[in-house]
């Protein structure tokens, strides 16, 4: 059986020119629940919780989705003092721990997990005194990007083709699966528990009950993430400092010698901008794209 797990990043992201973060909330709980998912995890950064920020969070909860911690002000560890990071992540735990559903599992931002073996180790250790697990993502998807060019669209007054949008989502995450599948049965011999990155995004809240739908008739079971963290990939931590990070399965099939590609192709801002264009997802013309850092 291939099980999957669904997780969402940069929980309460801002109100878009489609929806509002409320708006949007509503949505992805509806379609969620329309999917038969039993349970996502939600990451959230807890600079956000203002009154709206943290209902949204509670809703979430509610729900029956699992609220985790994904740093109060999303800082990159890469270039960041590792004390000052373990007191960021220490802030958002105070923030979101009150949460009825709220578990340590701690998640990256941008997945990186430091630039040096020290600054990595240090986090690692700290991480352990306070109770956190790595809530590592064995798939790695570009979801983030696909939605800041449909929000510049948006901005540039250009018609979105929702039919087109939705073909594409589907294709660029469910390809991203089972690229991060292919690579884990080479690397393990078997298809791990898997753990899917998306964000809480309006690509989600339009489209993740197709996403889920076409998993599914491929073959793939939805789990809960709590289920996905007791595969035993969770328990190894490789040895590779990556300037990014490809995610469990990438590192791993690292640290045993393969090299190449250990993504997804579509984990690549160039490759979607190509593809959207390709298949002609926005009418009229383009004004500058804003390929701004990733949040993962």
């Amino acid at each position: 059986m291939r099980s999957i797990a669904l997780t969402f990043d940069d929980a309460p992201r801002e109100d878009t020119a489609r929806f509002s973060g409320a708006e949007r909330a509503v949505r992805l709980i509806a379609r969620l629940r329309e999917a038969g998912v039993p349970r996502a995890a939600i990451f959230a950064n807890s600079v956000r919780l203002d009154e709206e920020g943290r209902r949204r969070l509670e809703a979430y909860a509610a729900a029956g989705h699992t609220i985790a911690n994904h740093s109060h002000s999303h800082p990159d560890l890469n270039t960041t003092d590792p004390a000052a990071y373990v007191a960021d992540i220490v802030r958002a735990d105070e923030a979101l721990g009150t949460l009825p559903t709220f578990s340590r599992w701690f998640r990256f931002p941008y997945l990186r997990e430091g630039d040096e073996v020290g600054k990595r180790d240090h986090v690692r250790r700290e991480l352990a005194r306070l109770g956190y697990r790595n809530g590592y993502v064995t798939v790695n998807t570009f979801d983030w990007h696909m939605d800041t060019l449909l929000q510049q669209a948006l901005r540039d007054g250009r018609t979105v083709d929702d039919d087109r949008l939705r073909r594409v989502y589907v294709e660029v995450l469910t390809g991203a699966v089972e690229f991060s599948d292919a690579l884990a049965r080479e690397v393990l011999g078997r298809s791990p528990r898997h753990v899917l990155l998306l964000h809480e995004n309006d690509l989600n809240a339009l489209f993740v009950a197709d996403l889920v739908a076409a998993l599914r008739a491929a073959g793939w079971t939805i789990v809960a993430p709590e289920t996905a963290f007791e595969d035993e990939i969770a328990g190894m931590e490789t040895a590779t400092i990556f300037p990014g990070n490809p995610g469990r399965i990438g590192e791993i099939a690292f640290d045993r010698g393969v090299r190449g590609r250990l993504s997804h192709e579509s984990c690549d801002q160039a490759y979607l901008e190509r593809l959207f264009e390709q298949r002609n997802i926005f009418d009229g013309s383009p004004d500058s794209i804003d390929s701004s850092g990733p949040r993962e």
